[in-house]
């Protein structure tokens, strides 16, 4: 290599260090699998954020109770989920804090059964076993479906397990019913065909899509959530004016059709913001977790309003954040 070629390269390389964020090369996010993700994912795959100088290293998980395990493990500083993750760590440590909201949506978590367990309406799930993942926006949307149809907790046989196991049981015929999100939801209705009984699916709840991050990590890296921010801004404007290429990527990210790429982003509302139906969904999932002794017993109802930190995205986007200052 010539001497003008090594100078070149040194110089290149220096540029580039240049636009990485001093004191750290990245931050670590992990992101939970599915069309929530999906404004993510276009701000990685459109080098959004190498735009705003930030490089991003994201981390993939099934559920966002395993994505906030990464933050907790220090494997992560930033995690993905359903508001209800950090609703219920605001129960306990508050170690963490609500920054945005990414994605929001009536559909995202479904209600799938088996025809030949004999479920054809919402009622046949009484003395049904149905399985769903403890202690997340699954569960939460579970016991909503069944009290607005009027079908008494006890009534069911609610079985906790791991996201990975749910559609091999249901397939198995070892449970009649799963209440999941997606894109877990559509694998199980394609698994079970023609078995596949559809339920109502009323608007029993409006899952808020959150990015979180550690609270002491805030502090130290808010410069670099600030370019994040704007990364997914970016993302947000390219998924409104071109949902083709925006339901292509998804496709091509989550190893499914574009047809369910499409539907599956037509099932949300991807803006990100920070609204007062947020914080009166989380203090509704509150006082649910304490109710329910979905938290430990002795758990105190804490302000919600501790849990998010408006500040970074009034930076960013001042006219997203609708909630009153403190």
């Amino acid at each position: 290599m010539s001497a003008r070629a090594v100078r070149a390269l040194v110089l290149a390389l220096l540029a580039l260090a240049a636009l990485l964020p001093c004191g750290a090369a990245e931050l670590r996010l992990a992101v939970s699998r599915g069309p929530v993700s999906l404004p993510l994912y276009v701000a990685e795959a459109k080098g959004y954020f190498s735009a705003e100088g930030l490089a991003v290293k994201m981390l993939a998980c099934h559920s966002g109770r395993e994505c906030f395990q990464q933050i907790e493990s220090g494997a992560a500083d930033l995690a993905t989920s359903a508001e209800l993750i950090p609703a219920l760590d605001n129960l306990k440590a508050a170690s963490t804090v609500v920054i945005a909201t990414i994605s929001t949506s009536t559909q995202q978590i479904k209600l799938v059964a088996r025809r030949s367990a004999g479920i054809t309406s919402p009622g046949d799930l009484r003395g049904k076993r149905v399985g769903t993942v403890a202690r997340t926006s699954a569960q939460y949307f579970l016991d909503n479906w069944l009290l607005y149809h009027d079908v008494g907790a006890e009534q069911v046989t609610v079985v906790p397990l791991e996201v990975n196991q749910l559609v091999d049981e249901l397939a198995a015929q070892q449970l009649d019913a799963i209440a999941i999100w997606e894109p877990i939801a559509g694998e199980a209705a394609t698994r079970l065909g023609v078995d596949l009984a559809r339920l109502a699916a009323p608007r029993v709840y409006t899952q808020h899509f959150v990015l979180a991050i550690a609270r002491d990590r805030l502090a130290a890296r808010e410069a670099d959530v600030q370019r994040l921010l704007r990364g997914l801004l970016r993302a947000e404007q390219f998924i409104a004016s071109q949902p083709g290429e925006a339901a292509k990527l998804l496709a091509e990210r989550l190893r499914i059709t574009p047809a369910v790429a499409r539907a599956g982003m037509g099932e949300h509302d991807y803006r990100l913001d920070l609204t007062p139906v947020l914080l009166s969904t989380m203090d509704s999932q509150s006082r649910w977790a304490i109710r329910e002794r979905v938290v430990e017993a002795g758990s105190g109802l804490a302000p919600v309003s501790r849990a998010i930190d408006a500040g970074p995205l009034r930076k960013a986007a001042p006219g997203a954040v609708t909630l009153p200052s403190r």
